[in-house]
């Protein structure tokens, strides 16, 4: 079973598993169409997180997020007001992760040839494929973003941006896959395309180089761990905020979470709140928009893997003649001075986090609920529907929710009951209107999920808010 963001992703995670791949070759086969096809989404200049539960052995988390410039001076942040940098500068550049992340993984977990992972990638961008409707109302949207830019503003096309069914190709970013799959991720990392990056970066003033592309590495940890509703949650550690799922699903598990009581929507968002407050101070490197693909194979080997550029299209700075542009995961440092302050080679807070269950200690569901910080705020509403409440899947995955967009600042979406809405608003959470790109028209994210049955089949969802599917193999 494999549930993502996209059909052609779909099939194309589908056709490595009928040509004998794993659930991680399949993933990554997604993930890199998912990368053509949604590019302010996600794509080789972001990063790649993943939750993995082989059968009959431990959870892996693997955490692919890059790190800052290593010629970075937090000196420079006296500019900014508060001294953190803004959503979109070339000094919140950092490392692409996702391409050293797919290799990783292939080496621990793969079976097919890798070659044969980045076909449907390197096809759909070489011959186009037709725009759909979510990405192209966020393309319209955030055209702003890649107008500013002369790369991205051309790779875009930021003067015609597509519409719905307009075909799109990308045929720079074809070849740069193509030497990807041809000679490994070095072809990535310390080929045409860093080098492409630091000029892009040098050009703004940037200091992100070929050097930093590099020395880029990932590395596999043990998930952190909770309980809810007789399962055991699986999150990735920090830099990622997933102890934040687990620090409001703790608060819950004791509370009786009547379904039908608006009180139960105000506890849900108290814990979460807390949640996300102490998340924001505790969570750095210990050392806004994703994808999210969930694949389970016939061996049982599940994978939850996201990747994600941070918000639409990045820091929109394209890469010249590489067919992509850089992600700004900078931004979410904190001011120097804090746990999470700017600095030279470092991860900041990073809002992807990938997620599975356990039932019996093996495994129950992978899932992922893309939209920065909507992603934990997504998992303890899906548990909570689907543990707690015992919500069939799709309807959990299609009812409305709430997002924090800061404290006590509380975007609900269309559909939530009147009664807890006024229940929510009674208890000081207010309308977010005006607060950063996406205030007051907020992002409720897009989740995928796959589960096992209690007689072992296999059951998919994926979220109408976004243009997927869930297909079995």
């Amino acid at each position: 079973m494999v549930a993502t963001g996209h059909p052609l992703a779909a099939q194309a995670a589908a056709r490595l598993l009928a040509l004998g791949g794993s659930a991680v070759d399949a993933a990554i086969a997604a993930d890199a169409v998912m990368g053509v096809v949604e590019p302010m989404a996600t794509g080789i200049g972001g990063d790649l997180l993943a939750m993995l539960v082989p059968p009959g052995a431990e959870p892996q988390a693997y955490n692919g997020s890059g790190r800052s410039p290593a010629a970075f001076d937090p000196a420079c942040l006296a500019a900014f007001p508060g001294q953190r940098l803004p959503e979109r500068h070339v000094h919140t550049l950092t490392v692409p992760g996702a391409v050293r992340g797919w290799h990783d993984l292939h080496q621990r977990h793969g079976r097919a040839d890798w070659r044969l992972l980045f076909g449907p990638a390197i096809e759909a961008a070489r011959q186009g494929f037709a725009v759909s409707p979510v990405s192209a109302r966020e393309w319209a949207l955030f055209q702003p973003v890649i107008a500013a830019d002369p790369v991205s503003a051309r790779l875009y096309r930021a003067d015609a941006v597509p519409a719905a069914g307009t075909v799109f190709s990308n045929p720079e970013l074809a070849a740069t896959l193509q030497a990807i799959a041809e000679d490994g991720p070095e072809a990535f990392y310390q080929g045409p395309a860093a080098r492409a990056a630091e000029q892009a970066s040098r050009a703004r003033g940037g200091v992100l180089s070929a050097s930093d592309f590099a020395a880029h590495r990932g590395e596999f940890a043990a998930p952190l761990r909770g309980r809810f509703r007789g399962l055991e949650v699986l999150e990735c550690p920090p830099n990622t905020h997933g102890l934040a799922v687990l620090h409001a699903l703790e608060a819950l598990d004791a509370l009786p979470l009547d379904p039908a009581d608006p009180a139960t929507a105000v506890a849900m968002v108290d814990a979460m709140d807390a949640a996300m407050a102490e998340a924001k101070r505790v969570v750095a490197d210990p050392a806004g928009n994703t994808v999210c693909t969930v694949v389970v194979d016939a061996q049982g080997l599940a994978v939850t893997l996201m990747s994600s550029v941070f918000k639409r299209f990045g820091s929109g700075i394209g890469v010249p003649g590489a067919g992509f542009a850089l992600q700004n995961r900078g931004f979410g440092f904190a001011a120097p001075g804090e746990l999470n302050g700017a600095a030279p080679g470092k991860r900041p807070y990073h809002t992807v986090v990938p997620g599975a269950a356990l039932r019996g200690g093996a495994f129950h569901a992978g899932f992922g609920v893309v939209g920065g910080a909507m992603q934990p705020q997504g998992h303890v509403q899906l548990m909570v529907r689907t543990a707690a409440w015992g919500q069939a899947l799709q309807p959990a995955i299609d009812a409305p929710r709430w997002r924090l967009e800061a404290r006590r600042a509380l975007a609900i979406e269309a559909g939530t009951p009147e009664a807890v809405v006024r229940a929510l608003r009674a208890a000081g959470y207010t309308e977010p209107a005006g607060l950063g790109e996406l205030g007051g028209r907020s992002d409720f994210g897009g989740a995928q999920v796959v589960r096992r049955l209690d007689d072992g089949r296999l059951e998919g969802g994926s979220d109408r808010r976004k243009d997927g599917m869930a297909l079995a193999c």
